[in-house]
């Protein structure tokens, strides 16, 4: 009995006694170290895995740099960029800059693997005596960790993870790679992000040129961009940035002197972005070089956008202004309403080269990649058609302009078209069918030539036209489904290049930002007609500028030219209106120097919007304005028309000519005619 009570005495005096032997072994305590050394070796094995499975390889990917677009004299003209940065290498940014960020954002950045193991205690400390966890001790490294790989919660596995792939991004790149890919990622307020951006909107200036004062205060503004932005708060900002200073003074990154002079700076902000910001500028040329681009290069808009290529293009930035300045002209224009703007489209190029010298693509507001009436817009060009279906191929048959064409009544398979004035004159010379327009000449000539011969001709001055113009009202411009601007200035240049088309283009060059050259454009140029037969044609519009529907062309240097015009159609809803009122009105022509192509009309013609003016009106002022303002300082040369020895043809003006109308069509010709046939 005693022995049972002695193995089951009381336990809590047992258990005690048996606690006490058991702490007091040497032995336990050994297993209790081997335990912990087994779980902290557990834990920094895993938390090493961990780190090293991490993927911070998006870092690798460079950031999205724009696109720069430079004239034809290699000078930037213009900035293409979707993205919000615009990286700037940090060889690029002055050290005061780099040193304000470091004083101020990680003293040790250059010390630590990381993360600062100094501060994350002081922060930790921190947190338990405030009874939660707050942002603080975040090295640079971490900043861009969580930037880059993280959400923006504040809890303590996030912070894990921060520190995780703070440590990886440490051990896989260089700390000057890391200090630049913080400095052209993080936000600075007022919609800037990186310092060049930050630079740009505060100070008007590239990041490179900034001053000690400027550096410390774009160090200032990332820990509360809002709060410190000196447009909204000057007061705080200075504050802010002197404190900056202090730090650089005390840390010995600057001097005292140094300080005071910075200090007492005031802060001066650009409230504008520098005239030299080339972000947007040129839009209507820009959108015609992505374009080409992703249409005869391959390239998608991704790449151009955010690919740091560098573009060399045929603009040339002195016509290019002309052209804007001539737009924003509301008085060279017909007023329209507020609801439809009258609209145009214009592209002036160098027929020698091909080079598209510049594009108007419309009037008011550009839009990013929005509608083009220089390239987009498909119109039915009137009488300016006529050089390329009819007299053009003529000329090439053996036609030249003192040939005598038919001028009377006509009806061919029923198509009866008439001139302007409803008169005959029996014969005329293909001179002065060119000079006044009429519209009989021409279709009776289209005839003779055969239809296809005016497509053939048509279609190697890069105008190809479907089965469905296979009909006479194509000589007049009355076509299934229009053209643009850009083909009637590439067709035009060929009669300006005595008889040679150079393909239109805006490329000359694409390369890499580090100078890898991608496409170099090689523009064909080939003979699309005799050159005589170029120099033929070039006498005749000549003649038509002099006298004929071109006259508001005309100005102190030779020009050479064809207006049109297209009524409206044939329906119910336009019944009853003045016979002026048209659709279309255009203007192509050359001078020895340039060609261009210009097209006013509506977007959405209706009862309320169209045309009171002709071809050889509008259109032909904007031609003559843009041309003596891009040829200011050209020498003024005649044309070249040594291929060809003209008669001297009457170009006098009958009494009963009017200019303004004669190259309409006649509105009884409609009634008579099949399909549309405007010119």
């Amino acid at each position: 009995m005693e022995q049972q009570r002695e193995t089951t005495g009381p336990l809590p005096q047992r258990s005690g006694s048996l606690l006490r032997s058991i702490l007091k072994s040497k032995r336990l305590w050994g297993y209790i170290s081997g335990a912990l050394l087994l779980i902290g070796v557990m834990a920094v094995g895993s938390a090493y895995w961990y780190i090293k499975n991490l993927d911070v390889s998006k870092l690798n990917q460079p950031l999205p740099a724009p696109t720069m677009l430079f004239d034809r004299n290699g000078h930037p003209a213009s900035q293409l960029s979707a993205s919000k940065i615009d990286p700037v290498p940090l060889s690029q940014m002055p050290k005061s800059l780099t040193d304000a960020v470091l004083a101020v954002e990680d003293k040790r950045f250059y010390e630590h693997s990381g993360v600062d193991l100094q501060a994350i205690g002081r922060a930790v400390v921190r947190d338990i005596l405030q009874g939660g966890y707050t942002e603080g001790a975040s090295t640079i490294t971490q900043q861009l960790a969580k930037n880059m790989f993280l959400s923006t919660d504040k809890t303590l596995s996030r912070k894990l993870r921060e520190a995780a792939y703070a440590i990886k991004i440490d051990m896989a790149y260089r700390k000057d790679e890391i200090l630049e890919t913080y400095l052209n990622s993080i936000y600075f307020g007022e919609g800037s992000w990186g310092v060049q951006g930050a630079s740009t909107t505060y100070f008007g200036k590239n990041v490179k040129d900034l001053t000690l004062a400027e550096s410390a205060l774009l160090a200032a503004l990332p820990k509360a961009p809002s709060r410190y932005s000196p447009q909204n708060n000057q007061e705080e900002a200075m504050e802010r940035r002197n404190t900056v200073l202090a730090l650089m003074r005390d840390q010995g990154k600057i001097t005292e002197e140094a300080y005071q002079g910075a200090a007492n700076e005031p802060i001066t902000i650009v409230a504008e972005q520098t005239a030299d910001d080339l972000k947007g500028k040129y839009p209507a040329y820009v959108d015609a070089v992505i374009q080409e681009a992703v249409d005869q290069y391959g390239f998608t808009e991704e790449q151009l956008l955010t690919g740091g290529l560098r573009i060399t293009t045929e603009l040339d930035p002195k016509v290019q202004q002309a052209v804007l300045d001539v737009y924003q002209d509301d008085q060279l224009f017909p007023q329209g309403d507020a609801k439809q703007l009258v609209q145009s489209g214009a592209v002036v190029l160098d027929q020698r080269s091909g080079g598209i010298r510049a594009v108007a693509g419309g009037r008011g507001n550009s839009v990013f990649r929005g509608f083009s009436h220089a390239t987009q817009i498909q119109r039915q060009p009137g009488s300016s058609l006529k050089p390329i279906m009819v007299y053009g191929p003529a000329l090439e048959k053996g036609y030249t302009p003192s040939s005598l064409l038919y001028d009377g009544p006509l009806n061919i398979n029923g198509y009866q078209p008439e001139d302007w004035d409803h008169q005959s004159r029996g014969q005329v010379t293909m001179d002065e069918a060119v000079i006044r327009s009429w519209n009989v000449p021409p279709v009776w000539l289209l005839d003779q030539i055969g239809i296809d011969s005016g497509l053939q001709f048509s279609s190697k001055l890069g105008i190809d036209l479907p089965k469905e113009d296979r009909q006479l009202a194509a000589a007049l411009g009355g076509l299934s489904q229009g053209v643009s601007p850009l083909q009637m200035a590439q067709a035009f240049s060929a009669f300006a290049n005595q008889g040679a088309l150079c393909g239109a283009h805006t490329i000359a060059k694409i390369a890499t930002s580090n100078g890898q050259v991608l496409i170099e454009a090689k523009p064909q140029c080939k003979s699309v007609m005799q050159s005589a037969t170029a120099a033929a044609m070039t006498s005749m519009l000549q003649h038509a500028v002099i006298s004929g529907t071109g006259k508001n062309a005309a100005m102190n240097r030779p020009v050479a030219g064809k207006s049109g015009t297209t009524q409206l159609p044939d329906t119910k809803e336009f019944a009853g209106l003045d016979s002026n009122a048209a659709k279309d009105a255009w203007f192509a022509g050359y001078t020895p120097e340039l060609t261009a192509a210009i097209w006013v009309g509506y977007d959405r013609t209706d009862r309320q919007h169209y045309l009171t003016t002709s071809g050889g009106a509008v259109p032909a002022v904007l031609f003559r304005e843009i041309m003596t303002r891009s040829l200011a300082e050209v020498p003024i040369v005649p044309f070249d028309l040594s291929a060809y020895q003209p008669e001297t043809p009457d170009v006098s003006q009958p009494e009963h000519d009017k200019p303004e109308k004669n190259d309409r069509q006649n509105p009884r010709e409609k009634k008579k005619a099949k399909g549309k046939q405007g010119h």
